[in-house]
């Protein structure tokens, strides 16, 4: 259908034209939207009453009959009664009518108006949550996932568990995300709040004063510590003077970690990412499957640690305690004044107040045995004294972690063993150069410039004759050289590196033991290393560490000890210093003799199973009556102090500045593949002092 013709041009579409009528109507404000609706509304209900009078079979005769009926209709169609009498009285029925419509629209209005903003608010995530002993998330990252699986089960035994998330999406886009990547919350009821974790005011909509625990995340980029400390002290705002819950918080650069626990307060715990990030690295390089090991005692899928207190064994030497539980391991004592204990000496007798430290399933499977446990006396053996060879380890890339890893590495490893380093970029090889000339140890480092991800700079490293290698990620503030177009960054760069040394390593015949450092969890699933590898993921770490302290206090003291330096940690052992190989004994066996060394062992390792998942071969916490048969390469899990390297003949004393500075050619001729890769060039190669 067209329009009229005009002189202006073709006719234009007649639906277009009423369309902009009408919104220059509505446009021109409220009474003007009335009055053409009313206008509407009479130019219908009129005609159409009319009809309806004359099309009954009992219309009136008389004209003015006929119009009272009309008018009849259309005041019961409009809802203004169509009284009929007198002037007057139609009148004032007719205002009466308008008032009351007018009353009840207005009235409908604002409930209607109401209930949107009601529903709005709700949708934000905007209104207070009234709940108590629930746990409360501040913020949002990837470690939210890990946090909320991890809680989730460790509810799976209590009726009405809670977790309050606040962070600064959309209330039903966390809510989609969390159910997506975690699944069904079983008994655990999660409930999200919108705004940002700095805003006291904000804070509070989740209850923090009411919660059991406060968990805040970290946040990636420059500004992530800052923002940790800013939430920090928003809780601290929000909480003043009506309670003080468990707050548990991490940063990732140790120079911010005293200000994050100023801002803590007395009570809550601030952990540091990046030192126990290197700590485990280190440990894990030496020992290969130790990062499977700390996994698996830190989430809540099997065992993990429990605090205890045993009245019947009060009194007894923590000797005795190794062997009086079946289904759980000791590990420690909590004294009552606070702190933790880890292996402590065998007569440390345990006091009335003193708490147990257990490797168990869950707080109610720590149950003492019904009597003595079987233990093979025969089988036991002892470690023989040698001396270990030297070992190459190769370290591909840097970070602010690498020379935390580095002096770990160095009391540890075997006289005459030497370090590696490639990395790239103006400010990685200077910080890597001035960690290997201030090294003063037993361990020559040399560090070289290269690519991690380019195949010809790997091939040239030779990196089949390394014993241990291990894959650091680049900070994301800097170290890598980026200055390529399309170069790779993070766990991309990773994954490639990965891929290539597969490559090498097939070609080669032979495997070093690889430790992979990674940002995000998910792409360890995508690395493609051998099955069992170690991976370690500061931030799923970290997470695992957080619940783990929300759920049990006490634990905080744990994992300080478990994770310092110079402390008892965790170890895997040759499993022919506890028992004989191929023979068949109880676990209890092993145990006992791993008390006669002062060890805890905790479990074992079968080389057999390496390579099938989910476990990999590690068994945490069998029950000691089990009879297991070990070869000449499984391990025992152990909890020990630090093993120092023993020194060679000649060898000075550790406290002794001791500079060995590496002379000739780079390993593979890599000095010949990689220009100015010189020993001694301190802006490409750096060796001892």
């Amino acid at each position: 259908m067209t329009g009229r013709r005009t002189t202006d041009g073709p006719p234009r579409p007649a639906l277009p034209r009423t369309r902009y009528w009408f919104d220059s109507v509505i446009a021109r404000g409220t009474r003007v939207l009335i009055g053409w609706l009313t206008l509407i509304c009479l130019a219908v209900v009129v005609p159409a009453s009319m009809a309806l009078v004359w099309a009954d079979r009992r219309v009136p005769r008389t004209w003015s009959e006929q119009l009272v009926a009309v008018w009849v209709s259309v005041g019961q169609t409009l809802k203004i009664g169509g009284a009929v009498g007198s002037p007057l009285y139609v009148l004032i029925s007719v205002v009466l009518a308008l008032v009351a419509l007018l009353f009840v629209s207005t009235l409908v209005g604002l409930i209607t108006n109401g209930l949107n903003d009601r529903v709005l608010d709700l949708r934000r995530g905007r209104s207070t949550v009234l709940e108590e002993r629930h746990t409360v998330l501040l913020g949002w990252s990837e470690q939210v996932f890990p946090m909320v699986s991890e809680l989730v089960a460790a509810n799976a035994n209590r009726r009405r568990a809670v977790i309050a998330v606040l962070g600064p999406k959309d209330k039903a886009e966390m809510e989609d995300e969390i159910t997506l990547a975690v699944g069904r919350t079983g008994r655990t009821r999660l409930i999200c709040r919108s705004g940002v974790t700095t805003d006291p005011a904000l804070v509070a909509l989740v209850r923090p004063e009411t919660a059991r625990a406060v968990l805040v995340l970290t946040h990636g980029g420059e500004e992530g510590d800052a923002h940790v400390v800013k939430t920090l002290l928003a809780l601290e705002a929000a909480v003043r003077r009506r309670g003080r819950p468990e707050v548990v918080a991490a940063v990732r650069d140790g120079r911010h970690h005293r200000a994050a626990q100023l801002a803590a307060g007395p009570g809550g715990r601030v952990l540091n990412i990046e030192d126990v990030t290197a700590r485990l690295i280190a440990r894990t390089s030496r020992q290969p499957g130790l990062s499977l090991v700390h996994q698996e005692l830190l989430d809540f899928a099997g065992a993990e640690f429990y605090t205890v207190r045993e009245p019947a064994l009060t009194g007894q030497p923590f000797g005795r305690l190794l062997l009086a539980y079946a289904t759980s391991s000791v590990a420690g004592i909590v004294p009552a004044g606070g702190g933790v204990e880890l292996n402590p000496a065998q007569d440390r007798v345990l006091g009335a107040e003193d708490r147990i430290l257990l490797v168990t399933g869950d707080d109610d499977t720590a149950v003492l045995a019904d009597g003595p446990l079987p233990v093979d006396s025969e089988a036991i053996t002892e470690p023989g004294a040698s001396v270990p060879p030297p070992e190459r380890f190769l370290v591909l890339g840097w970070n602010r972690r690498a020379p935390v890893i580095i002096d770990q590495l160095e009391p540890c490893v075997p006289e005459g063993s030497e370090l590696v380093v490639m990395a790239a970029g103006e400010e990685a090889l200077r910080d890597a150069g001035r960690c290997a000339r201030s090294r003063a140890g037993r361990l020559r480092m040399t560090v070289c410039e290269g690519d991690i991800a380019d195949p010809r700079d790997l091939d040239a490293l030779d990196v089949p004759s390394f014993d241990r290698a291990v894959l650091l990620g680049y900070d994301d503030t800097g170290g890598a050289d980026r200055a390529a177009p399309g170069a790779l960054t993070g766990d991309d760069r990773s994954l490639g590196t990965l891929l290539h040394l597969r490559a090498l390593e097939e070609a080669g015949g032979r495997k070093p033991a690889v430790v992979t450092e990674m940002t995000d969890d998910r792409n360890r699933l995508l690395a493609p290393a051998r099955e069992g590898g170690d991976f370690v993921v500061g931030g799923r770490l970290i997470s695992l560490l957080m619940t783990q302290i929300a759920e049990n206090r006490h634990l905080a003291d744990v994992f300080d000890a478990l994770f310092s330096a110079g402390g008892d940690s965790l170890h895997l052992k040759p499993a022919t210093h506890y028992v004989l190989p191929e023979r068949e004994v109880t676990f209890a066996t092993v145990v006992e003799s791993g008390r006669r060394q002062g060890h805890c062992v905790l479990g074992y390792r079968l080389h057999g199973e390496a390579r099938r998942g989910p476990a990999y071969g590690v068994r945490v916490n069998p029950d000691k009556r089990d009879r297991v048969r070990f070869g000449p390469w499984d391990s025992v899990i152990v909890l020990a102090r630090e093993p120092m390297a023993p020194a060679a003949a000649g060898d000075p004393s550790p406290s002794k500045v001791r500079s060995e500075p590496r002379s000739g050619p780079l390993p593979g001729a890599l000095s010949d593949r990689l220009p100015g890769s010189r020993a001694g060039d301190g802006s490409k190669t750096a060796g001892g002092p």
